[in-house]
């Protein structure tokens, strides 16, 4: 193995321990923020960040109208929806039943592939459906029969569905333009559109917001090095090896998440959420589990590269 191949496995690896670690960090954010004021200075402070790095990178391709309609579509399902939602369920919530449930998003996914595109279900993707929604009815809780779930965790479930849709508008952008314009551009306009939500939350319920130096640190933090950095390590660490293993590398996210929930908040570990969390994470595996020519495939080009 190259130590570029090397570099790009540790890169990932990293990656997904700084974004799991992103879910106790945004609770702890919340004890000193109301969650659509958080959401909202976080992402400006991401946008920022990603307007300077347009600013180097230079050649920002214009979008078409088109392409608006889709941009729309990103920043109001995966950074308007998707963030209120997300914080508001973190706040009522643990970090590892938030990041379980957000894992399912690319069941999720497919689930809607099927019913917005007809998209055919194969074997894997159903029993890999099955296994998921099974994992994630066991760490919210079904008693007596009935599904139990809480405020907090229903808030995360349409955070989870509004990324799946996100993800939809990506494929169809990413046609025609390169990942990079696509994160400045939708979440540039996620922001802006995060401002108006923050200016009804302070009126309706009050906005609250830290004093704390440390608070405004560990905020900014996340916004540029969890939300910002992380994202053009993990785009580099893709292009390397390949989508299908980076993707591997997302099941790490959930159990770091509840390991530093347990550290840094003092959060119980619940069976229901590691046996919960095993069949969701399974589920996602078996589902996006390359076939045996697909595999073929892929070797071969390396081989070719």
């Amino acid at each position: 193995m190259s130590s570029s191949m090397i570099k790009a496995f540790i890169s990932l690896f990293l990656v997904s321990v700084l974004w799991g670690c992103n879910y106790p960090v945004s609770a702890y954010l919340l004890q000193g923020f109301s969650p659509v004021l958080l959401s909202t200075v976080r992402i400006c402070f991401t946008s920022l960040f990603l307007i300077i790095c347009a600013l180097i990178h230079k050649g920002m391709k214009r979008p078409t109208i088109s392409e608006w309609k889709y941009l729309i579509g990103v920043g109001i399902f995966g950074t308007l929806l998707n963030q209120t939602f997300y914080f508001t369920g973190l706040h009522h919530t643990t970090p590892a039943n938030a990041s379980l449930i957000i894992s399912l998003a690319p069941i999720a996914t497919i689930l809607l592939e099927r019913i917005i595109f007809k998209v055919k279900f194969t074997i894997k993707k159903s029993a890999g459906a099955i296994i998921s929604l099974i994992g994630v009815f066991s760490i919210i809780g079904v008693a007596n029969g009935a599904l139990g779930i809480s405020w907090g965790d229903f808030n995360i479930l349409i955070a989870m569905l509004c990324l799946s849709i996100s993800i939809l508008f990506i494929r169809g952008l990413a046609k025609t333009m390169d990942t990079f314009i696509i994160t400045v551009f939708s979440t540039v306009l996620g922001s802006v559109l995060m401002i108006p939500a923050a200016g009804v939350e302070n009126l309706v319920c009050g906005s609250v917001i830290s004093h704390s130096l440390f608070m405004w640190i560990l905020l900014i933090f996340a916004g540029i090095i969890a939300q910002g950095v992380a994202g053009f390590w993990w785009n580099k660490g893709v292009a390397k090896v390949g989508a299908g293993t980076a993707s591997m590398f997302m099941n790490i996210q959930p159990f770091v998440a509840i390991l530093a929930s347990h550290f840094i908040l003092g959060n119980h570990i619940s069976l229901n959420q590691i046996l919960g969390g095993i069949l969701v994470l399974l589920g996602v595996f078996i589902a996006n589990m390359p076939s045996v020519k697909t595999v073929v495939s892929t070797g071969s080009n390396k081989a070719a590269m």
